[in-house]
């Protein structure tokens, strides 16, 4: 799903709302690969017998090896989250498997090689296909059927813990950038910061976020039918009670309200709205390994990282590592300010430190 942002309208920060030149960035892999590739496919018998097309790569000289599933974020992405130039995805199941870990990472459905339709699909049918994964993994020979982990970015890390609760085939998960929080917050939060990190005026941040919460509450409240058409009658209610207010009729402008109607009626953003990692996260006793960037304007550590480590204490985790790391943005690049703008002009593509981490705290696992 691609929302493009106008000035007057912050509704979700995609990085695919951004273009730069798109050139190759310094940590590409670049061949020879010291390690298996295999282009795979899987099928999701849960929809429609979708076929998953995807990248295994697994070490050579390590038999049976732990292996991890790489789960995207928000948006449609390839198997490698190719993002701005930057391929984030191939950059981490390079370094796991150079460092003993095999990778099974996928194109999303309705993307590149693999069947289906992104566009009407929520967090829990991405939910479905990374089960698949899970499945076709469990018959393979090559790797340790008992050591299957999941790495979720961003809503990844949504999806990884949905899988986990239920799903005992999964050894253990780690979260980049995941939420703690439901949906709402993690829209106002996000919102409320990168509209003052822009320098927009009090007046046009109190209402963009007083509208914004209301359209949440519209969407939590109300039946999907009925969504678009309640959004579209507060607005006329709010802008005729507002109608000499020169911040609201330069927000609510008529593409605005076209907008606001038709992203808030979509299935997927519906669902991230609502959705709640709580319930999920309570009932999660692998381990877990959560991380976040510092500067991260997206999902903001000091919101969730909190509510992280309170869920799975409650579901009694004796393993969970929570980590807040400095100067790391919502994709985990070295960065200034953390804005979004800055992700194709960074150079780095996945900290060298965060995939340091990550390896050591499977490997001392497994």
């Amino acid at each position: 799903m691609k929302i493009i942002i106008k000035s007057t309208l912050v509704l979700l920060l995609l990085v695919s709302s951004f273009s730069f030149a798109q050139t190759e960035k310094p940590q590409t892999p670049k061949a020879p690969f010291d390690y298996t590739i295999e282009d795979v496919t899987f099928i999701n018998k849960a929809a429609d017998s979708i076929k998953l097309a995807g990248t295994l790569t697994v070490p050579k000289n390590i038999k049976n090896p732990a292996v991890a599933i790489l789960i995207n974020g928000s948006g449609a992405h390839d198997r490698d989250c190719n993002i701005l130039g930057h391929k984030p995805f191939w950059v981490i199941a390079d370094y796991l498997t150079n460092n003993g870990i095999a990778v099974l990472r996928f194109d999303e459905r309705g993307t590149a090689k693999s069947e289906g339709d992104f566009s009407t699909a929520t967090t829990y049918d991405l939910a479905l296909d990374v089960e698949a994964g899970i499945s076709f993994l469990k018959n393979r020979k090559d790797i340790d059927s008992n050591k299957i982990g999941l790495i979720g970015h961003s809503e990844g890390g949504a999806i990884a813990p949905i899988i986990a609760s239920k799903n005992k085939d999964v050894a253990f998960i780690v979260l980049l950038a995941g939420p703690g929080v439901r949906g709402d917050k993690i829209m106002y939060t996000q919102n409320e910061k990168i509209l003052n990190q822009r320098g927009y005026t009090k007046a046009f941040i109190d209402t963009q976020l007083e509208l914004n919460t209301n359209f949440y509450k519209i969407v939590i409240e109300k039946e999907n039918d009925s969504i678009s058409n309640t959004i579209k009658t507060y607005l006329d209610n709010y802008l005729a009670k507002n109608k000499d207010n020169k911040t609201v009729n330069f927000i609510l402008n008529d593409f605005a309200k076209k907008q606001f109607a038709s992203v808030y009626s979509n299935p997927w953003f519906r669902e991230f709205i609502r959705f709640d990692p709580k319930p999920y996260l309570e009932k999660t006793t692998c381990p877990v390994l959560a991380l976040n960037g510092s500067k991260d304007v997206q999902v903001l550590p000091e919101y969730n990282l909190p509510e992280i480590k309170k869920h799975l204490e409650t579901a009694k985790n004796k393993d969970i590592t929570v980590k807040e790391l400095e100067g790391l943005n919502h994709l985990f690049q070295t960065a200034t300010t953390g804005a979004p703008s800055e992700y194709g002009k960074i150079e780095e593509t996945f900290s060298p430190l965060v995939l340091q981490i990550i390896v050591n705290w499977i490997n001392d696992r497994f």
